[in-house]
């Protein structure tokens, strides 16, 4: 690598017992760094900053759970279709008008929203627990700006969405008619 040098101070209680000086050469031949070791030193670099796969890959997760909480997704389709099929069996052809559409109709729509719910609660929870992460990671490592504006927008579309669950459920937006 080169040459050094180590020069220490003579303390007067050294001056007087001998004198000393300190010079310490070490040469060893230069030697070039090659392919190997240059793709070492690489994967050395790369093991050691984090990749942020995890987090990136749960914040894309939770935009998608509160896009699915908007939209409904196959598991509340399916819910529905099932509430409304138990309401056409468990309900009597002399029942009143407004029994019948209670358990055909108004059951469907309140475990459709249930699923949404449940949807929009998960979005939050993924997304919050990515937003919160950095607090318990490496100090002084800061969380890329993609990860936590995806995050941001699953709790944001999660909350919407837990919103608009709950005020379906409970027939504040567009409930049941009447039926009389």
């Amino acid at each position: 690598m080169g040459t050094k040098t180590v020069d220490e101070t003579v303390t007067p209680a050294k001056a007087d017992d001998e004198n000393v000086d300190v010079t310490e050469t070490t040469e060893a031949p230069a030697e070039a760094v090659t392919g190997d070791e240059s793709e070492e030193v690489a994967a050395e670099a790369t093991e050691a900053a984090p990749s942020f796969v995890g987090q990136g890959a749960a914040a894309v997760v939770s935009a998608a759970l509160g896009l699915v909480s908007l939209t409904g997704g196959w598991i509340g389709t399916v819910a529905a279709a099932r509430q409304t099929l138990i309401g056409q069996l468990e309900t009597r052809s002399d029942a009143a008008v407004a029994t019948q559409i209670q358990a055909v109709y108004g059951d469907a729509w309140q475990a459709s929203a249930l699923f949404a719910g449940l949807f929009a609660v998960v979005a939050l929870i993924v997304g919050v627990v990515v937003l919160a992460r950095p607090a318990f990671g490496t100090p002084g490592l800061p969380q890329p700006a993609w990860i936590k504006s995806v995050a941001w927008g699953g709790v944001a579309l999660g909350v919407i969405g837990l919103l608009l669950a709950v005020l379906k459920y409970t027939d504040a937006l567009l409930g049941l008619p009447s039926a009389g």
